[in-house]
């Protein structure tokens, strides 16, 4: 019996095998085309109802299986499941092509798109209808024969590309390991992550420790390690992840998958990649992008550079360093935040015990929106690391399952991401409730230690929780509206704008004890938090503007075909950006998963764009209080609920009253002179 293939509600994991996935996937996409096919041999005139309404109900089973097999493919994934994905990928990327370049359906679609004037449309229904619309006129429907068979052939490549790229950067990651012996070699690491480290090394059968690419691995030691030399073979090897002379190297699937988007926007009558991706956006144009990111650029480096030279200075002080190479920029900026605020992620993390911090995070979503999170056990789910809860709101009102998966292991990415088991939408007058997951990696617990976060980790989990709201709250009768379905430089900005409330005392002391002795977050922690929160932030915002800038001049740029050389374009694109001299031996671009396996090409500037929103958006909770729950009642109805059902800049104007203000952003990180 095919688990898949029966209807259900909950996920049903334990009873899914491997082997279900491809034949559940034949059937949905047979299934979904019978829809499509109701919608165009339907005699009737074509209305919103019997045509955008219905092609937008469509397809509910092939979503459900595509969710569940995708991200098991990023949190639990096999050799098995990763075969499987190939064949796969261009199943759907045909089936996306059968539909969006179906000529009658296109043609019932322009019908009731041509009267839009004269119909009765809800806001939201009128956005329906323009992004249905425009899924077809901007992805081929208006092109001939010839050159819609060259569109399918592209799409097809680029989803087996895109495959690959993520599972060469996974089987690097997994086939390294750093095995040290000697006592020597791991001075200045903290205890936890000793203890962290001797547990893999055990695992393996080996003494010692073993530090991995994990992050919960590589970030201690590049921070804490005493040896440079050390510090610089594991950075070297994380920044060679896809770069080395292997089955594994991505430079050529990087220039492929550069060259074909290219080539597509062309076909389409766009410019490049950029000017249609960013059609969609609520900055519009490629050259607006650049403007923002350049702007930032003006105010960030010379704070940046400054930085660089106190740190520079630092190291030379403390150990006679002559020049900074990028492993000793964790090492010595935790030092010198040490010596400045005398603290470091050693003294915090007591206080942040992973269960304390989610107990935390889920009483902000109660005070703010009413939410209450019920852990249960009779939930099916992929590993046994993963916990499950359900969400009630103030009247007991069921409003979500939330799954949470906090730990890495041999088949999960790296990184953090949120994302959906089943989507939100109202049909036949039932409101059908969202499945949502949050995703990240952070340090397990050992014999003698519970996880304990860094400070960053507990904005890692604010952030993605802050994802997981949008996706839980979400109130849309079209689940393509629903939830985190916005324009791509908006969808940051309920992630974000939830980080600032790890800064604020009252929300610290509801989770910030420490995990032995019970004690809250001492106030002089607090305010060393506060101080220390600019602290290089003209540094990293320059890192963060140099990976907008990266992902720009791969996707905005002439003609990827007159690239020839993978490490020679990126260091071009980063040159007035980079602090530290280059690393021959490493190149980020074959390992930037963001922008050539997931969805932010042409989009990683929108983590900065979303910061502004968010910096001007968290002033009216500090007017008017961190929980005060009138404005958590106005965020919740104007942006978590809303989803893409209306332009991003009325929903936020709505909320705000007014446009952004960028001083905000440049107040809060202390870039303004």
């Amino acid at each position: 019996m095919n688990a898949l293939l029966s209807p259900f509600n909950l996920a049903p994991f334990s009873k899914i095998k491997n082997t279900d996935f491809l034949p559940a996937f034949s059937h949905a996409i047979a299934l979904a085309k019978a829809e499509i096919d109701a919608i165009t041999e339907n005699n009737a005139t074509a209305t919103f109802e019997n045509t955008i309404e219905a092609l937008d109900y469509s397809g509910e089973q092939l979503d459900r299986v595509s969710s569940l097999f995708f991200n098991l493919n990023s949190a639990e994934t096999n050799d098995e499941i990763q075969k499987i994905a190939q064949e796969v990928s261009p199943m759907l990327s045909e089936f996306s092509n059968d539909v969006a370049l179906n000529t009658a359906l296109f043609e019932r679609v322009s019908t009731v798109y041509n009267q839009k004037k004269q119909l009765p449309l809800t806001a939201e229904q009128q956005t329906l209808l323009d992004k249905k619309y425009k899924s077809f006129s901007r992805n081929g429907a208006n092109l001939p024969e010839d050159k819609k068979e060259t569109l399918r052939a592209i799409d097809k490549e680029l989803s087996a590309l895109k495959l690959t790229f993520g599972e060469n950067i996974l089987a690097e990651t997994n086939a390294y390991e750093l095995h040290l012996t000697n006592s020597n070699d791991v001075k200045g690491l903290p205890e936890g992550a000793l203890e962290a480290a001797a547990q893999v090394a055990q695992q393996k059968g080996k003494k010692g420790w073993v530090f991995t690419l994990d992050y919960p691995s590589y970030i201690p030691f590049m921070k804490y390690a005493d040896s440079r030399e050390l510090r610089q073979k594991l950075a070297t090897a994380f920044g060679a992840r896809g770069f080395q002379n292997n089955t594994y190297n991505n430079e050529q699937n990087v220039l492929k998958i550069a060259r074909l988007r290219y080539q597509r926007a062309q076909l389409l009558g766009y410019t490049t990649h950029a000017h249609f991706v960013l059609e969609e956006r609520m900055s519009g144009t490629p050259e607006k992008v650049t403007a923002f990111l350049n702007d930032l650029l003006e105010k960030a480096k010379p704070v940046a550079l400054k930085e660089f030279q106190e740190l520079e200075a630092f190291a030379k002080e403390l150990d006679n360093i002559e020049h900074l190479e990028k492993w000793d920029s964790a090492y010595y900026s935790e030092k010198l935040k040490n010596k400045l605020f005398n603290l470091d992620d050693e003294k915090l993390k007591p206080y942040f015990k992973l269960e304390n911090v989610i107990a935390g995070v889920f009483e902000v979503a109660k005070k703010l929106f009413g939410l209450s999170f019920k852990q249960v056990s009779t939930i099916d789910t992929y590993h046994e690391d993963v916990k499950t809860y359900e969400v009630t709101d103030q009247h007991n009102n069921f409003i979500a399952v939330f799954y949470a998966d906090f730990h890495p292991r041999k088949g999960k990415r790296n990184g953090a991401w949120m994302t959906s088991f089943k989507g939100q939408k109202i049909k036949n007058g039932t409101n059908d409730r969202p499945h949502i997951s949050n995703v990240c990696n952070f340090t397990k617990p050992t014999d003698t230690k519970p996880s304990l976060l860094t400070f960053n980790e507990v904005t890692t989990l604010f952030h993605e929780f802050g994802h997981g709201l949008h996706g839980m709250l979400a109130n849309t009768t079209y689940p393509s509206l629903s939830g985190t379905s916005v324009y791509w430089d908006f969808v940051e900005l309920p992630s974000q704008i939830l980080e600032n409330w790890c800064f604020e005392k009252d929300c610290l002391d509801l989770f910030a004890k420490h995990y032995q002795t019970g004690e809250i977050i001492p106030m002089a922690y607090v305010e060393k938090i506060k101080a220390s929160a600019n602290f290089q932030e003209g540094m990293a915002t320059l890192r963060q503007l140099s990976f907008g800038l990266l992902d720009m001049a791969w996707h905005s740029g002439e003609s990827p075909e007159l690239i020839k050389d993978v490490k020679t374009f990126e260091n071009a694109a980063f040159e007035n950006t980079s602090l530290f001299p280059d690393v021959q031996e490493n190149c980020m671009s074959v390992a930037f998963s963001h922008i050539f396996q997931g969805g932010y090409s042409s989009g990683y500037y929108s983590y900065k764009w979303a910061e502004v929103l968010d910096a001007d958006a968290f002033e009216a909770f500090k007017e008017q209080g961190i929980f005060n729950s009138e404005i958590g009642h106005a965020f919740a109805e104007h942006i978590l609920s809303k989803g893409g059902t209306e332009h991003p800049m009325t929903l936020y104007k709505r909320f705000r009253g007014a446009e952004p203000k960028p001083e905000a952003l440049l107040k809060r990180a202390g870039l303004m002179n």
